[in-house]
């Protein structure tokens, strides 16, 4: 690696600094070899030097086996070694995932000092270790990015928030959605690569973390919720395990993680605590589509939707302060007048704090086409309007309720520091589809706000939508 210190009318003068060294040492069978062989690959391709022995090394990798007690015996006494000759040691292979009666991890129990321990077949977990322990040299093919998040990428959002996409495809086949046959089914990323994606947006200074999929609540069923690792730790491929993980990655950044598209399955319930805890924003964005259960039958939606009022009122049990967001479809093939009634009985009961509704609109593609009873277009956008109307009229009562609160606003708008005022949102509002809190002049001459900080406000008024506030 070289760095320009001074540069001369002639040409630069450059100094060089040695690569950082890792050493690692592989044992046990072919299988673990090729594992050794992806991760040496991935050191060399990111300037890592690597070497075969501990010495002059700033950390060791061993990737182990833990077959037989011989090799188990082995693999010890090579960490062993490895910490009494460097000190700074990465354990990884098949005893890196032994664990001793009552659950404790084998490689941490006899090594408390490594840091970190992963299982088999753990490329990226390994990477990751490195990285926190040891920075990577200059990546071409990342750093050198005009306003990119490392190996997040190019954002096209606002720098202070970022959509984090945790799946692709869809395992339902709703009749109204042609999704699966554009995108496929189910695939859930390995959640190390999530969590690592995470990690390089709040390092990059991202401020709210919007999780997406098409259906939040499912992720890691294709996998079968298997082991992966983030930060020499297992985790799970569960949306439990990964919320917990995002919601302790954000943690030292302040940051706000906020769930969209999460299917009313039980649960569910699961992740309530952790925001009524504040690790992640108490917000939902639940897609209901109807109330009725004939409809929902029709449409042939997942979870059971006649348990959507009971499941709401224990979330609302869990966590009092949750905001719910949802959408549904008016008009839909063969809706009655009865069955249309049940849905606005339904929103004057749940409450949902923020709704959108769509008039059905007959996609290409879409096997509700093909049911009976396609309802006139003017009826559609009829009942599409009621529905709007009595959503509204939820939505502004329960904001009304916020008046005289002090909220935290993350600020999107700020012109000449917020003297001006400016416009945000609180935790109750999703970029571009709620609403906003629009910031009057703050009352103080010395109170300045930026965008993409946090300020805190006192609500004073609603105007339709927003909210409407003073920082303090």
């Amino acid at each position: 690696m070289s760095e320009v210190i001074s540069q001369s009318p002639i040409s630069p003068v450059v100094t060089f600094k040695p690569a950082p060294r890792v050493g690692f040492v592989s044992l046990g069978c072919p299988k673990a070899l090729t594992d050794s062989e992806l991760i040496l690959t991935r050191l060399s391709a990111e300037g890592y030097q690597t070497s075969k022995t501990f010495e002059g090394a700033d950390l060791v990798i061993v990737n182990t086996c833990g077959f037989i007690d011989d090799a188990v015996r082995e693999s010890l006494d090579t960490i062993g070694e490895a910490l009494a000759e460097n000190g700074k040691v990465i354990v990884t292979g098949c005893l890196g995932a032994k664990t001793l009666e009552g659950g404790a991890n084998l490689v941490r129990k006899m090594h408390p000092s490594v840091l970190a321990v992963t299982g088999p077949h753990a490329t990226q977990e390994v990477m990751d270790a490195v990285h926190l322990n040891l920075p990577k040299p200059h990546d071409p093919f990342l750093d050198l990015v005009p306003n990119s998040f490392g190996i997040a990428g190019i954002k096209l959002t606002p720098r202070h928030y970022a959509y984090l996409k945790i799946s692709e495809g869809c395992n339902h086949r709703c009749t109204f959605c042609i999704i699966p046959s554009m995108r496929g089914d189910l695939v859930s990323r390995p959640v190390g690569d999530v969590l690592g994606e995470a990690r390089a947006l709040f390092e990059g200074g991202v401020k709210e973390l919007l999780v997406i999929s098409q259906d939040t609540s499912a992720y890691g069923v294709d996998v079968k919720y298997r082991t992966g690792f983030w930060d020499g730790k297992p985790v799970k491929t569960r949306m439990l395990e990964l919320v917990q993980a995002l919601g302790e990655i954000a943690a030292p950044y302040g940051a706000w993680v906020r769930l969209h598209y999460v299917y009313p399955y039980p649960s569910v319930d699961e992740i309530l605590p952790l925001m009524a805890t504040g690790k992640v924003l108490p917000y939902l964005d639940v897609p209901l589509q109807h109330s009725h259960p004939d409809v929902l039958k029709r449409m042939k939606r997942p979870a059971s939707g006649e348990k959507n009022l009971e499941r709401i009122s224990r979330w609302r049990e869990l966590c009092p302060e949750i905001v719910i967001r949802s959408t549904f479809i008016a008009g839909f093939p063969g809706e009655t007048e009865a069955e249309f009634q049940h849905l606005l009985d339904f929103m004057h009961e749940a409450k949902i704090d923020r709704a959108g509704c769509f008039a059905y609109s007959p996609v290409q593609g879409a096997t509700a086409n093909e049911l009976p009873g396609m309802l006139p277009l003017e009826v559609r956008e009829e009942r599409r309007g009621r529905f709007m109307a009595v959503a509204e009229a939820i939505s502004i009562q329960k904001l009304h309720q916020r008046i005289g609160a002090t909220m935290q606003v993350l600020v999107d708008h700020a012109p000449a520091l917020g003297r001006k005022g400016g416009t945000g949102r609180s935790y109750a509002d999703a970029p571009e589809i709620d609403g906003v809190v629009k910031l009057l002049p703050p009352e103080k001459i010395s109170k300045t706000f930026k965008v993409g900080e946090f300020t805190r406000a006192r609500i004073v008024g609603v105007q339709g939508h927003d909210l409407v506030a003073v920082p303090v």
